[in-house]
């Protein structure tokens, strides 16, 4: 992890700035404007979202972030908790991955039109640039993974 970087789009100028994750959590600022980021720390498990905190926690996330829809009753969203809970082990300091619980949520899994479950929402810069939906293999969602932290 000593040499892995991580892409942000600065929300000043919309420079993309390539940063150490090492140096997240001191508050770096852009390259190009001077801008301050706010220091970043990212969970090393998934967090809970809901319609009143999916602005601030992924919308505005200076991070790209996965966001799991999933339901208590879906037994296939169950089955990818152990997944993304490693995941976002794997993935700390450059990926924010967040569940929605889309019973308890239904206005934000409505404007994201998430009509099955499980849905994988891929979120950059504030924009949804890919998704999946059903239980896929650990190594099929390191493959969206892989093609979504290089864009």
């Amino acid at each position: 992890m000593a040499n892995e970087t991580v892409v942000i789009r600065c929300r000043n100028c919309g420079t993309r700035n390539r940063i150490p994750v090492v140096k997240l959590t001191k508050g770096p600022s852009c390259g190009r404007c001077k801008e301050p980021f706010p220091s970043i720390s990212t969970p090393s498990r998934p967090i809970m979202v809901t319609d009143s905190t999916f602005t601030a926690e992924v919308i505005e996330s200076l991070l790209p972030v996965l966001v799991d829809c999933w339901a208590a009753w879906c037994a296939p969203c169950t089955s990818m908790s152990p997944i993304l809970d490693d995941l976002a082990q794997t993935y700390t300091g450059r990926l924010k991955i967040a569940k929605l619980n889309v019973d308890q949520n239904p206005m934000t899994s409505s404007r994201n039109n998430v009509s099955s479950l499980p849905t994988l929402l891929f979120i950059k810069d504030g924009k949804v640039v890919d998704t999946a939906v059903g239980a896929l293999p650990k190594m099929e969602i390191e493959r969206h993974l892989s093609y979504f932290l290089d864009r």
